[in-house]
């Protein structure tokens, strides 16, 4: 199963706050932080801008949750979710 995590990185003295978000299988994507957004909604943009990047883009919802450092999101396509 991929999964998505997201993460908050600070200013530096050449960039501005940025969120990078990172496949389970190493693929990543970092964008300048979205200060009209807050929290959750501004990793769900991050991690929407890498999902979007794909050339075969996951459909379905998101399932997070929080971290210490970020978020984490599964992918749910309703067909190949197992619930117990």
């Amino acid at each position: 199963m991929q999964t998505i995590t997201t993460k908050f990185l600070g200013q530096t003295t050449h960039r501005g706050e940025r969120i990078k978000a990172t496949t389970s299988s190493g693929i990543s994507k970092t964008i300048s932080y979205p200060y009209e957004l807050s929290g959750a909604q501004a990793h769900i943009k991050a991690a929407r801008a890498l999902n979007e990047s794909f050339e075969y883009p996951w459909t379905g919802e998101y399932v997070y949750t929080g971290t210490d450092t970020g978020y984490i999101f599964m992918y749910n396509d309703h067909q190949h979710f197992i619930y117990l």
